[in-house]
C-alpha cells in the first residue's frame, strides 16, 4: 500500500506535463489500483508490491505514449 501511495504522487505530478483531462483519467486509474489493493489486502498480501509496480509502469507508459503521440511537454 505504501507503493500505491508513492504512485499517487507520480499520478498527481502528471499535471505538470499532461492536460487536465488526462490527469483526471489517470487519477481514476489510480483509484482502480487502490480499490484492487484494498480488496487484495487480506487474501493476497504478496500481490500488493506487484500491483504497486504495475501502477508505476502504467503511469510511465501512458505519459511516455502521450508525450510521443500528442507532443506534451
Amino acid at each position: 500500500m505504501g507503493g500505491l501511495a508513492c504512485a499517487f504522487f507520480l499520478y498527481g505530478a502528471s499535471a505538470l506535463v499532461a492536460p487536465w483531462w488526462f490527469v483526471a483519467l489517470l487519477m481514476l486509474v489510480w483509484v482502480a489500483f487502490l480499490v484492487t489493493g484494498c480488496r487484495w489486502w487480506t487474501p493476497y498480501p504478496k500481490r500488493l508490491p506487484i500491483l504497486a509496480v504495475a501502477s508505476i509502469v502504467v503511469w510511465f507508459v501512458t505519459l511516455l505514449g502521450g508525450s510521443v503521440l500528442f507532443d506534451w511537454s
